[in-house]
């Protein structure tokens, strides 16, 4: 590769944990993966031994995305298995990465069948491969079963990230993150305030972004700079750059945007694709900084009664679009199908922003999407009858070991996919999920 080379200094992996701080200030600014970090071949973590580090392999993160309701499986599921599946108009988005993705279908949720409103024991089931108990999940959930075994060498062991600021419903269908049984961990959905968890905030004038956090860490900035080869310098420019475009973007967002409406409100005119994107611009820099190696996405919630302005569709509420039976005008029938096919061809089109964004970051020999494991789920398959059986889910990344590029109906749960790709491609060694029999090896090279 290009961006690898031989001849240079080495620095210490743990520089991606230390990068650059404002002295007496709470204000930390990662580095990017630099290249000289990394072996000569970009295949691992460089052997420093005057800092008494060994060279170590480049770690896989995991995300798990999560879309509320379910689908219209005309839409979403493909016909056609295997590499020459055909794109349904729902994962169109994903064309540029079809050989970076696996399709699959057929996915059992086993422990969906307890008691609940339909949903509510749907992501019980989903998230924690446990009964819905009246009050929340069963038990921890997925993500942080991984970040339990691969997340404490991270500045965060996880990150709960969200989009939707709905506050209907209760707390199994406005959290997808469980510590335990019945331990919510909610998302953040203000981009400012993700931001201030990932860099710090010093004062007043910084929280009212009257000046930028790169002014504190500026003379670090510069110091580091003078001591990098001219391709790690770029790097580190283009890092600051990216982090100053952040801040505008944020501070360019109404004033009003953080308020959560109640859930009897006229209508939703929030921009949530801006603010979709700046969580997965946040998530990505969370990642290639180091600062975790797990995070979970809630772009729209459990049951989501959102509505969608700029697609064009006000009259209705997103659940109200998954149900055929006429409840509302223009969410019955095939015309209700249209609307919820456009509503997941959005949400495809959201998680292709970040797997472009993973993709954009050079990281070893290849780049931070060839390191990330991601898992897209709903809480359902077919919306309008409460599915639980037969789940499409999308497996995404680089992994040498994930098999990509095709559409596979499998016979197995959630849990089979989760420990798959949890224990095969991530490394986490989790032992068990409780819905988990077996590994499927359709996942697999």
């Amino acid at each position: 590769m290009s961006q690898i080379v031989t001849n240079r200094i080495r620095t210490s992996r743990r520089s991606l944990l230390k990068g650059m701080t404002a002295a007496g200030a709470r204000i930390a600014v990662g580095l990017p993966p630099l290249v000289s970090m990394f072996n000569a071949a970009g295949t691992a973590y460089a052997a420093v031994p005057e800092a008494g580090a060994a060279a170590k392999p480049i770690e896989t993160r995991f995300v798990l995305w999560f879309n509320g309701n379910g689908i219209p499986e005309r839409y979403w599921i493909p016909s056609e298995e295997g590499a020459d599946y055909e794109l349904t108009p729902c994962l169109e988005p994903l064309a540029a990465w079809r050989k970076d993705v696996h399709v699959l279908s057929g996915v059992d949720n086993a422990a969906a069948a307890g008691k609940g409103n339909g949903h509510t024991n749907s992501m019980s089931g989903l998230m924690s491969g446990l009964d819905f108990t009246g009050r929340g999940a069963g038990g921890p959930s997925i993500d942080q079963l991984i970040a339990g075994k691969i997340g404490g060498d991270s500045r965060f062991r996880s990150l709960q990230i969200g989009v939707a600021q709905e506050s209907f419903g209760e707390s199994m269908q406005r959290n997808m993150s469980w510590a335990g049984r019945e331990r919510a961990l909610p998302p953040e959905m203000i981009p400012h305030r993700l931001f201030d968890r990932l860099f710090g905030a010093q004062e007043e004038g910084w929280v009212n972004r009257k000046r930028s956090i790169l002014d504190t860490v500026l003379a670090d900035a510069t110091a580091l700079e003078k001591k990098l080869p001219g391709d790690d310098k770029t790097r580190v420019e283009e890092h600051l750059s990216g982090i100053r475009d952040l801040e505008r973007a944020i501070a360019g967002l109404p004033p009003e945007y953080h308020k959560v409406d109640p859930p009897d409100f006229d209508g939703d005119m929030k921009d949530w694709p801006r603010i979709a994107k700046l969580q997965s611009d946040l998530l990505v820099q969370a990642l290639s900084m180091r600062q975790t190696r797990v995070a979970s996405y809630m772009l729209t919630k459990c049951q989501s009664i959102t509505r969608f302005p700029w697609l064009g569709y006000t009259s209705s509420r997103h659940h109200d679009y998954t149900h055929a039976e006429g409840k509302t005008s223009g969410a019955d029938g095939v015309d209700g199908q249209h609307v919820l096919r456009d509503i997941c061809r959005w949400h495809v089109e959201e998680f292709a922003y970040l797997v472009a964004k993973l993709e954009s970051v050079p990281e070893g020999d290849g780049n931070l999407f060839d390191h990330t494991a991601l898992i897209f789920a709903h809480e359902h398959a077919e919306a309008n009858p409460h599915k639980n059986s037969g789940l499409a889910m999308i497996v995404a990344g680089g992994s040498k070991n994930l098999a990509r590029g095709a559409h596979t109906r499998v016979t197995g749960t959630v849990g089979d996919v989760y420990t798959t790709v949890a224990n095969e491609v991530v490394g986490a060694g989790i032992a068990k999920f409780p819905t988990a029999t077996k590994k499927l090896g359709a996942l697999l090279t």
